[in-house]
């Protein structure tokens, strides 16, 4: 006989005991295999030219990632996860679900992830595996439970995946399993065709070259205000503007625009202080005349109590009428009850001034965590604002290329690309040369060029 469902060690396969009989790995819905081929191919390129080691190994993961199982794919920015987590109760032999938990999240521009009950934590360059057993026993050392609740994290979605160069659509897309560099090709639109390609040159030209003013001047704008917002976090009452845009004729405008910001937001924190700090001093004042009201208070108790001190024997001998004698006590009773409540009075105040101490408090944290968290979302524009730039600065030198216009306009059929990745790995980029069936994984970014034509 049985009181309830046996607990996880009582035999049965835990939750991450069966994921790891289900058979092949996976990257999200992505079977992965084994390739030996790549791997020895790679490994005989890093020992003819160790010199040459951050290429190889990043060839190696192009060439290898069947290699890598799931728990094995490290997470980045903007990387998507689904967060599921359950905790066994032993002593009532139930699970019970944290649904307060469960949901998506997102890996911040920082690599962090914020998770309630748990807060932030590193997450890029992480596992998903790694992840879970993490928030499992934080959760199990800040709330003090005898079992360690036990998290799911799945990929929900991958951070997306950037091609640049002689594709009809260059840009951003959503990144999807067992993506090939010639599958990357075909979301963007597949290659330009020749028959087209003349007139579309000039236009690329001057829609690269537009592209890239928008994206340098948000770049510029975001590189100013993340250095007001730093200001802002440190009290500062002015900033500089970064070294690397010194120079620019565009400084002194946003810079001025950004200023105007600061003040603003500290002008309206100094209002709001200052009327707290007032109501403080009103409040004050007021606790200084009933403390001043107490006392002179307390004098007429003392008069009314010698009063019906000197009364008492004369109400005994029956030479003071009983009514007096009451109205005395009366008298006294009167005057002690309202001591009592210009000391509630006084109380009141306290706490008036307790609550406009906090109000003072929560409105610098306020200010400070919306400052954190503009900052954050400027981190993130800046980021995407930079990699577009970077990416219309290569394409308008693609379109001002005489040899692109050749090779493109010539009548010998359908041009030959090249292809290369580039990837950060390690906190280090990389470029190498691809193929067609080359893996693209997140975040990297894909470059399609012309090949040069023979007569070059």
């Amino acid at each position: 006989m049985t009181d309830g469902p046996a607990p996880p060690n009582s035999g049965q396969a835990s939750g991450s005991d069966l994921i790891g009989r289900m058979g092949p790995k996976r990257i999200g819905n992505v079977h992965l295999k084994k390739h030996t081929f790549g791997l020895s191919f790679a490994c005989s390129l890093l020992s003819r030219a160790p010199s040459r080691f951050a290429a190889v190994a990043l060839m190696m993961s192009l060439l290898t990632p069947q290699m890598a199982a799931a728990e094995d794919y490290r997470l980045g920015p903007q990387d998507k996860l689904n967060i599921r987590v359950a905790e066994w109760q032993t002593v009532d032999g139930t699970f019970r679900d944290w649904s307060a938990l469960n949901g998506d999240y997102t890996v911040g521009p920082a690599g962090m992830l914020s998770v309630p009950f748990v807060g932030e934590m590193q997450a890029a360059g992480k596992t998903t595996s790694e992840i879970a057993a993490a928030i499992g026993l934080a959760l199990q050392r800040k709330l003090a439970l005898p079992d360690k609740p036990e998290a799911s994290v799945e990929m929900a979605q991958f951070r997306p995946f950037y091609i640049s160069g002689e594709v009809q659509n260059p840009g951003q897309f959503p990144y999807v399993p067992d993506l090939t560099v010639l599958k990357a090709v075909s979301i963007a639109g597949g290659i330009r065709h020749s028959a087209d390609y003349g007139p579309q040159l000039g236009k690329d030209l001057v829609t690269a070259k537009g592209s890239f003013d928008i994206y340098d001047d948000q770049r510029l704008r975001l590189l100013i205000k993340r250095a007001r917002i730093d200001a802002e976090l440190a009290g500062k009452e002015s900033f500089d503007a970064p070294k690397e845009v010194e120079g620019d004729p565009r400084v002194q405008a946003i810079a001025s625009d950004e200023m105007q910001i600061l003040t603003a937001d500290q002008k309206a924190l100094k209002l709001k202080l200052d009327a707290l700090d007032d109501l403080k001093g009103v409040l004050q004042g007021e606790i200084e005349s009933l403390q001043k009201k107490i006392a002179n208070q307390q004098q007429q108790v003392d008069l009314a109590q010698q009063q019906l001190t000197s009364i008492g024997p004369l109400a005994q001998k029956g030479l003071v009428a009983n009514a007096r004698l009451l109205d005395s006590k009366q008298s006294v009773a009167d005057l002690q009850g309202k001591i009592l409540d210009y000391e509630t009075a006084i109380l009141t105040a306290k706490q008036s001034i307790s609550k406009a101490e906090q109000d003072a408090i929560d409105a610098r944290n306020t200010l400070n965590s919306n400052l954190a968290a503009s900052r954050q979302q400027a981190e993130a524009d800046l980021n995407e604002a930079t990699l577009r730039t970077a990416m219309q600065k290569g394409l308008i030198a693609q379109a001002s290329d005489p040899a692109t216009a050749a090779a493109m306009t010539s009548s010998s059929g359908e041009p030959t690309l090249l292809y290369s990745l580039v990837r950060v790995a390690n906190g280090k980029t990389s470029e190498v040369d691809a193929k067609e069936d080359t893996p693209v994984l997140p975040g990297d970014v894909i470059k399609v060029k012309l090949a040069p034509t023979a007569s070059q």
